[in-house]
């Protein structure tokens, strides 16, 4: 096993915000997704936590219940369209609160940016900002429909401006998730920003393996700086990512495991 890939699948792993939204989702999902989010692996051996699970609002609270502290329960609103009125976004954001939530994920108006309405988009998210006031608040630009290099980084800066706390590239349910592209506009926002270190960076959406992820661990590292890479300022939003991880890491730990019995009779 070579040993960078342990690595790189141990930070995967701890910036990891474990996402069950799919459209049929049940509690029984929710259960699931827990259990791997605490890092139980099919092998027995426990892989480690993952920073947060992403559900939604719907289910906060069970997670909330079936989780230590920490591990963050994050939720989404405005999803995927990011077309939500107003106040059914505000009423999702208390559910998440009332639920125990501590983070909430949050689609960009970017329809209403690609027809140029910049003004609304900026008024949206300060409402916003001001509903998850104590909550962490990590923006989806869904940066496959701009696709516009200009037009993301100008989502970017409107974000900024209205205060949240992540840039996030995607909502995983069109197409085009996240890109490297995508992911060096979003980091050069917020190494320009002169904010850096208040700030944090999520690459979603088609990250499946290890290797997936390592891209963007590197690309982050090289603009923002290794600091950059721990669960307060890098997450990577994804679902099937946790298996290559549990499968990287887990004969990690049974060899690791052989060797020790091998050298102790009584291991």
């Amino acid at each position: 096993m070579n040993t960078t890939l342990i690595d790189y699948a141990k930070t995967a792993l701890s910036c990891l915000d474990l996402t069950e939204l799919s459209d049929q989702c049940q509690a029984s999902d929710v259960v699931a997704l827990c259990v791997k989010a605490i890092g139980q692996h099919s092998s027995g051996v426990n892989i480690g936590q993952v920073a947060a699970v992403c559900v939604w609002p719907a289910f906060v609270a069970q997670a909330r219940s079936l989780l230590p502290n920490t591990i963050e329960v994050a939720a989404v609103v405005n999803f995927p369209s990011g077309q939500e009125p107003l106040n059914q976004v505000k009423t999702d954001i208390q559910t998440i609160r009332d639920g125990g939530g501590t983070e909430v994920d949050c689609v960009f108006p970017y329809q209403d940016l690609m027809a140029g309405q910049e003004a609304t988009c900026l008024e949206f998210l300060k409402q916003v900002r001001v509903a998850c006031s104590g909550m962490r608040l990590k923006l989806i630009l869904e940066t496959g429909a701009m696709q516009e290099p200009s037009l993301i980084a100008k989502a970017c800066e409107i974000g900024l401006l209205a205060g949240v706390d992540f840039l996030k590239t995607s909502t995983g349910k069109i197409p085009q998730g996240a890109s490297l592209e995508a992911a060096e506009i979003l980091l050069t926002a917020l190494q320009q920003s002169g904010r850096a270190s208040q700030l944090g960076f999520k690459p979603s959406g088609g990250i499946k393996t290890v290797q997936d992820a390592q891209k963007y661990i590197d690309l982050s590292a090289k603009i923002v700086g290794s600091d950059f890479i721990n669960a307060a300022h890098f997450r990577i939003g994804a679902s099937g990512i946790w298996n290559d991880i549990a499968s990287i890491l887990g004969a990690q730990a049974s060899s690791t495991n052989s060797v020790a019995a091998s050298q102790n009779p009584h291991y």
